[in-house]
């Protein structure tokens, strides 16, 4: 039988967390959440663009980037934007460096040879990953998180800038400890980290999380209207990367296709047609971020 004609996915029992975040259990949830905020203006004007005008419902913020300043600026103008922190040990972009908000002496153990993040390439996350220290990173990531809350700022979550879950099981394990103490969620989408967060009642996603450097630019608004319309009941999660595609000097990655075309779909009528046509509420942290709360707070 043809799938238009049967209409969205059945509900299933992996729609765990509907009820907890106060919805029916047969809602299909998705958070929409603009990764790399902060790394350069044209990709801070396309965020802003993509959840004022279009479908992403927040962001997260790279507090080591060059243009953080500008987007923290923008979150203080916009207090109604849910956002998280990206936290970040690694740097893509060797002609424009960044490196710890910590004290290069504090943190040696997160360092290349010339003093600054690893590339996230698979010898540079293999390097930083053998040899960070679970003490260093979480003061730098202490560091990344008060940047923020020292600037009157109040976040959604915690997530992971190229590092999945953190890239090691104990630097999930301390950065969930931080979100205890500073009341966020933290982003988890890879097993163990799903199954040990849902010991502990704590709403991770249901279903594959979707990163958007991992799908095909050719025709990509079209697989995201396929997306939508298999989108099952529960929780999921697309992780966006929307840029305004500038290649005037001094941006940060040229204008990646990706970016480009991430933002083209999110402020698309085509992308607000799609949600409301296949009922899809589309949520942010902040639901989330409650029961994190509750459940990892004191007593």
């Amino acid at each position: 039988m043809d799938r238009e004609a049967v209409g969205p996915p059945p509900v299933t029992s992996s729609a765990r967390w509907n009820r907890a975040l106060g919805f029916p259990p047969d809602a299909r949830l998705l958070i929409v959440n603009c990764d790399d905020f902060g790394m350069d203006p044209s990709i801070n004007a396309a965020v802003i663009e993509s959840i004022e005008q279009g479908i992403a419902s927040s962001c997260s913020l790279m507090t080591v980037c060059p243009a953080a300043p500008d987007a923290v600026r923008m979150l203080r103008r916009r207090p109604w934007i849910p956002f998280g922190i990206h936290l970040t040990m690694v740097c893509e972009t060797p002609h424009r460096p960044w490196g710890p908000l910590t004290a290069k002496e504090r943190v040696p153990s997160l360092l290349d040879s010339a003093g600054g993040f690893f590339e996230p390439t698979p010898d540079g996350r293999a390097a930083v990953l053998g040899r960070a220290r679970p003490d260093e990173v979480e003061t730098e990531f202490r560091a990344q998180i008060e940047a923020v809350t020292d600037a009157g700022l109040t976040p959604t979550h915690l997530d992971f800038h190229c590092l999945a879950d953190g890239g090691r099981d104990d630097i999930l394990d301390l950065t969930a400890g931080l979100a205890a103490e500073y009341g966020l969620a933290v982003r988890v989408w890879l097993e163990p980290g799903l199954r040990a967060m849902r010991r502990r009642a704590l709403p991770v996603v249901d279903h594959d999380f979707l990163d958007s450097f991992s799908l095909a630019t050719e025709d990509k608004a079209a697989r995201y209207v396929r997306l939508l319309h298999d989108l099952p009941a529960g929780l999921s999660e697309w992780a966006v990367h929307p840029g305004l595609g500038g290649q005037e000097p001094g941006t940060v990655d040229g204008g990646r296709p990706v970016r480009r075309t991430d933002h083209a779909f999110l402020t698309s009528p085509g992308a607000w047609e799609a949600v409301a046509r296949e009922g899809i509420t589309v949520i942010d942290y902040r639901a989330l971020q409650r029961i994190w709360a509750r459940n990892t707070g004191p007593g």
